[in-house]
């Protein structure tokens, strides 16, 4: 297998998703991508037991992509070695009439995982800067100030929004949450492919709705606002990684990979030490469970 350097993928100045790859030959048998995975997941999963113990740092995970890019499996398999009481997924669909009650960030606050955990966000608060810029019909429900038509929102809105994103990012990333976002980035092809076996395969039919190719028409404005809301608020405490996407083992090792880059540099995580009284005295908790009768 080639070296995999994750910082290949990490996003540090502008770039043009036209000029990034959605496929990858990691020259490995898939086996060999296989077994570099659970490698990867099970060191992950002690890093996160030994992170839950230390209570200091939380992770946050963030994952957009095109439909069918493969965010859910993706989970299923980096995810799958953590003790379950360490990782919490939330999937953000529409916002309910309650979260429209609210600023469009209030409810992302309220799924920020504790100290010691993982938060993973299956979509994320970048819905509010995507899906919003080529439906800007849906900025309507949430009753904005000086807003009652598509043509009052201001040319610099979702500017704006990306600010405000970027400043809620570095704003918990100050106060101990590792911020790691993911754009999965899957070809228009690969897509087309994926929504047919969805069609064909009876097991997969559930997932298929007719909703998905009239998204699939507004794959260019798609990513032309993907590549700008990346561009603005890739920053060092919260950077975005492009990953490519088209073949899923090599997306879900090169993602695993990047998690595990990253949280191995912070050498401060550790289990915490026994108090010094208790240490001085394991000879004598250990006689007093065995001589139990």
């Amino acid at each position: 297998m080639k070296t995999i350097n994750t910082d290949d993928f990490k996003i540090t100045g502008p770039i043009k998703l036209s000029d990034l790859p959605t496929l990858i030959d990691l020259k490995a048998k898939n086996d060999e991508v296989k077994d570099a995975l659970n490698e990867t997941r099970e060191a992950l999963s002690d890093l996160q037991d030994k992170m839950y113990a230390h209570n200091r740092y939380s992770v946050l995970i963030c994952l957009q992509g095109m439909d069918t890019s493969g965010k859910d499996s993706l989970i299923r398999e980096v995810f799958r070695e953590f003790n379950p009481r360490g990782v919490v997924v939330h999937s953000f669909k529409t916002p309910n009439s309650t979260e429209l009650e609210h600023d469009y960030l209030w409810r992302h606050y309220l799924a920020l995982p504790e100290k010691g955990k993982f938060a993973v966000f299956n979509r994320t608060h970048y819905e509010n800067v995507l899906v919003t810029r080529v439906h800007p019909e849906y900025i309507l429900n949430e009753n904005l100030p000086g807003i009652e038509k598509v043509e009052d929102i201001p040319k610099d809105f979702w500017k704006k929004r990306m600010k405000q994103i970027a400043n809620f990012e570095s704003h918990i990333a100050e106060n101990g949450t590792i911020v790691l976002k993911f754009f999965l980035y899957l070809s228009k092809e690969e897509q087309r492919q994926r929504l047919l076996r969805r069609l064909e395969k009876e097991k997969h039919n559930w997932k298929f709705s007719p909703g998905d190719l009239k998204e699939r028409g507004f794959w260019h404005d798609y990513h032309h606002y993907y590549e700008e809301a990346i561009n603005a608020t890739s920053q060092e405490k919260a950077p975005w990684y492009v990953i490519p996407a088209d073949d899923k083992d090599a997306c879900r090792l090169l993602l695993a990979k990047a998690i595990w880059d990253v949280l191995s540099k912070y050498k401060d995580i550790k289990y915490p030490e026994l108090d010094d009284k208790i240490k001085d005295n394991m000879s004598f908790y250990k006689n007093e469970l065995n001589n139990e009768k």
